[in-house]
């Protein structure tokens, strides 16, 4: 076709097109109308479940700041700055605030706000950090306080739903679900001591979350979130609790007395490298015996250098009750279960022979 024509055929076609009717559709300024909602049936059971449990306990959950004092560096005012957040929760009518011990760790004062956000000036009352707990007090009038329900950690399965309602990233009021992933775990505390019988959750805990409840599908207290494992710093589907049972052995004597008294025997350990070097059996050797302590009275005896160099035997406590007793921190458990004026019967080594002497406990310092 010679370029004359292609190019008359070209027109034609352009003709044509212009010549058709547009099929764009008119375009107007007004938004689409919006779609229809579709109806939904009722809850389900456990949807209604979580809804009923949160709305039960949430007033007994509380957010902790903890305050610091600084001097402003122009006009040398003391000020409380914020230093920390945490959890806690209502432990009874009265105003005591149990949360964990590393929540208020240095701090010079505290603020508890309410699920309704009313806030009160805290005080310490006293903490165990042995046990990560504190318990703190406010002055609220009591139809703000909902002391929360006390369950029991003993009777936890592996397998059962828990509950956790927490602060986490100072987000007030947030409830994590999940379950018991294990029992008697054992985790450091902050001092260094280990906390035995802990519970495993994968219930979401996040920093914030310290110093809250654990709940069992009734909304009974079964444990106080205390830590993660997590190599980010956040859930990573490992939290731990410290067993109810263990809390309401403690807060009630830190309410009483400000303090964990721990019973005593009246005497000093020896280091693991002791028991190592004698080829001692497991234990708690003896290198000090207290004057006039309970451990006195009943004639215990200390290991101790002779004059001569050579080793004088002393005892090695090997259990409490019958129950073995492997190294010191195994032996303060034990008798953290007890109370000052307890008797218990001690299992004793001395140079390849064993014994069982009775001991009244004493308080300790």
């Amino acid at each position: 076709m010679s370029t004359p024509a292609l190019l008359r055929t070209v027109l034609i076609a352009a003709s044509a097109l212009l010549a058709m009717p547009a099929c764009v559709e008119s375009r107007t300024n007004e938004p689409a109308p919006p779609r229809a909602v579709a109806p939904r049936g009722p809850l389900g059971a456990d949807e209604q479940a979580n809804i009923e449990l949160f709305k039960r306990v949430s007033p007994s959950v509380v957010h902790i700041t903890t305050l610091e004092t600084q001097r402003d560096m122009f006009s040398m005012n003391v000020m409380q700055v914020p230093r920390g957040t945490g959890t806690g929760f209502v432990w009874d009518d009265k105003g005591h605030i149990v949360t964990n011990f590393h929540v208020i760790q240095g701090g010079s004062a505290a603020r508890v706000t309410m699920a309704d956000q009313s806030s009160f000036p805290a005080k310490l009352v006293g903490a165990f950090p042995d046990r990560d707990l504190a318990v703190l007090k406010i002055e609220a009038p009591q139809g703000k306080l909902a002391p929360i329900a006390v369950g029991a950690s003993r009777e936890l399965q592996v397998g059962q739903r828990v509950y956790a309602i927490g602060n986490p990233f100072g987000l007030d009021q947030t409830l994590t679900m999940g379950i018991v992933s294990a029992l008697n775990r054992e985790i450091e505390s902050f001092n260094g001591r280990t906390i035995r019988g802990v519970v495993q959750t994968d219930a979401a805990i996040n920093p914030g979350n310290s110093g809250g409840p654990l709940l069992d599908s009734a909304g009974r207290l079964i444990g106080v979130n205390t830590q993660i494992a997590s190599p980010s710093g956040a859930s990573a589907g490992i939290g731990f609790a410290i067993p109810v049972d263990e809390v309401n052995r403690i807060v009630p004597r830190l309410i009483r007395d400000g303090r964990f008294v721990r019973p005593a025997i009246g005497i000093t350990a020896g280091p693991p490298n002791l028991a190592r070097a004698l080829g001692l059996p497991r234990g708690v050797p003896i290198v000090e015996v207290g004057n006039g302590s309970p451990a006195a009275k009943a004639g215990l005896q200390s290991f101790r250098r002779e004059r001569g160099g050579g080793v004088v035997q002393g005892d090695v406590i090997t259990a409490i009750n019958d129950e073995p007793v492997a190294d010191l921190d195994d032996m303060l458990s034990q008798l953290e279960r007890r109370a000052p004026g307890d008797s218990v019967t001690l299992t004793l080594w001395r140079g390849g022979q064993q014994r069982k002497q009775a001991v009244v406990l004493a308080a300790g310092e």
